[in-house]
């Protein structure tokens, strides 16, 4: 299977194929407005800018699953981060990336790019980045700042 086989559904609860990003390069986070990682979305949403208009998407996955950190409903969640942190990318709807209920997107995109220790993510802004062709070609740590992937994404746009 390819990532462009996949369905997600956008914070409306709709269907979005992920086929409607085909040859874009893709930043797939798992977000939460309540961690200490927050603040990372205005380094998304600052590549964003930078870099949307070359052909960047960034798909934004909250994630209630580490800590109780995305309590919200979709629109408190997309409410918060539009009004604190200015953010313009898609956000989609609430998900698990982990256990029984993880999103199948996640489960490819964890067997594409394995974390260090476990195939598991372990906390929320894990992000995965995927190259014109639907390539998981990095998988990078919550630790990992947007700003840490710019040179990257450059390299694939």
């Amino acid at each position: 299977m390819s990532i462009y086989d996949y369905k997600v559904k956008n914070r409306k609860g709709e269907d979005v194929s992920l086929e409607d990003y085909k040859g874009k390069v893709l930043l797939i986070v798992n977000t939460a407005t309540g961690c200490g990682f927050t603040p990372q979305y205005e380094g998304l949403e600052n590549l964003y800018k930078k870099y949307h208009e070359k052909g960047l998407e960034i798909l934004d996955f909250p994630c209630n699953q580490f800590g109780n950190q995305a309590p919200g409903s979709n629109d408190e969640i997309h409410e918060f981060c539009t009004l604190k942190y200015n953010t313009t990318f898609d956000q989609f709807a609430k998900i698990d990336v982990n256990g029984e209920n993880e999103s199948p997107l996640y489960t490819f995109l964890k067997s594409e790019k394995k974390g260090m220790l476990s195939n598991k993510i372990k906390w929320n802004f894990t992000k995965f980045l995927v190259d014109k062709e639907g390539n998981v070609v990095g998988r990078f740590a919550p630790t990992v700042k947007p700003e840490d992937i710019d040179s990257k994404i450059a390299e694939l746009l």
